[in-house]
């Protein structure tokens, strides 16, 4: 599959290199970044369960394991901006917000999480 904006490879687990990204998801980012405007750096797409166990506190079975998860390198405004056009323009239903520190980054996802509401809404400590 071809895509306008990204490569498969930008997504694959920076610990073992594999990527089970779904495509109908990064058909939905592609599109996400041409309405956009900007480019969107991706710092963490599929993560492995034994990446994710060291990187984040969700656990073996997070949103970056189930290949529909991506963190992009957006600051300031842009990441206000991204956030608003990712809420209008697509299905998505997780945004996760770190804007402070060295690290600063947006998460977007497309979960269906029955256990949890959606759309969600949230900042990282």
């Amino acid at each position: 599959m071809a895509w306008k904006y990204f490569t498969r490879e930008e997504f694959a687990c920076k610990h073992c290199q594999r990527n089970l990204m779904d495509d109908d998801f990064i058909d939905k980012l592609d599109k996400l970044r041409g309405l956009f405007g900007f480019p969107l750096p991706v710092t963490s797409g599929y993560r492995c369960p034994e990446h994710n166990i060291a990187v984040s506190t969700t656990g073996p079975n997070g949103p970056h394991t189930t290949g529909r998860a991506v963190d992009f390198d957006v600051r300031g405004l842009r990441a206000f901006m991204l956030m608003s056009v990712a809420n209008t323009s697509a299905d998505f239903t997780g945004f996760g917000f770190k804007q402070h520190g060295a690290s600063r980054f947006v998460h977007l996802d497309d979960l269906k999480l029955p256990a949890y509401p959606r759309p969600n809404l949230w900042s990282y400590p």
